[in-house]
């Protein structure tokens, strides 16, 4: 795991503090972690909906789309 420095103002120090505590995080690097991953996981997700909207319509979810999504989710997974 490589090292990265980060100068933060006071007030900002003193938050992410309160958080550590509050949260239950072992130390300001594990919640900043998981701030980026959080980032992450906001990117992907956008970019998901954004490719989705970008593709066109698809089929309606109609009671068949649902009644085939049931029969998969019914039948024994293939190996």
């Amino acid at each position: 795991m490589t090292t990265m420095n980060v100068s933060l103002p006071e007030a900002l120090k003193a938050f992410v503090d309160q958080q550590v505590t509050a949260r239950g995080y072992s130390t300001s690097s594990e919640y900043v972690r998981e701030l980026i991953r959080h980032d992450q996981d906001r990117q992907q997700l956008r970019n998901m909906l954004l490719e989705g909207a970008a593709s066109g319509p698809g089929k309606p979810a109609d009671d068949a789309y649902f009644a085939r999504l049931r029969q998969r989710a019914r039948s024994p997974k293939r190996a």
